[in-house]
């Protein structure tokens, strides 16, 4: 019988070949001349692509995707194994090494009954790691602002900075509404960006208290809007009308029937 572990472990292998082949001589010109700057914008794509994929839960899909952002991790560890940095085994090793570390409760007989036991496990490890905790932990910039602003509140809750419950935030999302406004009444300018952002934030927070990831809320909502308007596209287009020529009146009654989930008759537009 084949060792499941060894098939992995060679598959991996032929993988790594085929990419250092890709970017040798006599391999593919356009390969051998990316850098890890030219394929940044290519990993975050290939990353949103995945996210995409996951949201729409086809495994096929999933699979697909997760292989594109698996070259592109494979890639660039071969871009810094040619500088005498690392190579791809040895990111592997690092990061089973990590998750051995951080997981002593698991890995090494540790007790861990409660989240608040797993927490401090993770920080006590991160601290033998020589990364003790700072103010507010390691964010990186680079992550989409929603994302950053529910970790940055994760943050500052774990020091104590928090409300004792959820109607804090919900008040403070009021309060900034108020003040939203208030900018809105005034002349345009820095005011209302800064004020949007504020309201932003503490809608983050209300995210925050009810376990609700912001970013995936968000970006199930744009795919929604997607769908319905290309709902709204398709049933004028019965009608011999777009968007630039219906009213507004008319794209909203479409709009409305497909909340509700009713087809629309076109004999209304």
């Amino acid at each position: 019988m084949s060792d499941p572990e060894s098939e992995v472990g060679a598959v991996i292998s032929e993988f790594v070949a085929i990419v250092k082949r890709l970017r040798g001589p006599g391999g593919c010109p356009w390969d051998g001349q990316q850098t890890p700057e030219t394929l940044k914008t290519y990993v975050l794509e290939e990353a949103y692509e995945l996210i995409e994929a996951l949201d729409g839960g086809d495994p096929d899909k999933i699979k697909e995707e997760l292989g594109d952002l698996l070259l592109h991790l494979v890639f660039l560890s071969d871009l810094f194994q040619e500088r005498g940095d690392f190579d791809f085994a040895q990111v592997v090793a690092g990061i089973a090494a990590k998750m051995i570390r951080r997981h002593p409760h698991v890995f090494e007989g540790e007790k861990a009954d409660t989240y608040e036991d797993l927490k401090r496990l993770w920080q006590q490890a991160k601290v033998r790691e020589g990364k003790p905790p700072t103010s507010l932990g390691k964010i990186s910039p680079a992550l989409p602002a929603l994302v950053r602003a529910q970790r940055l509140g994760e943050a500052a809750a774990r020091r104590g900075f928090d409300w004792p419950h959820i109607q804090g935030a919900l008040q403070k999302v009021e309060e900034e509404w108020q003040e939203f406004r208030q900018a809105l009444a005034g002349p345009p300018g820095a005011a209302r960006e800064e004020e949007l952002g504020d309201l932003l934030f503490s809608l983050v927070n209300v995210a925050r208290f009810l376990n609700i990831d912001s970013e995936g809320a968000l970006r199930r909502t744009v795919y929604k809007f997607i769908k319905r308007f290309h709902v709204v596209e398709r049933t004028l287009a019965k009608a011999g009308k777009t968007p630039e020529t219906a009213t507004l009146e008319e794209m909203e009654a479409v709009w409305q029937s497909c909340k509700d989930g009713k087809e629309y008759s076109t004999g209304d537009i």
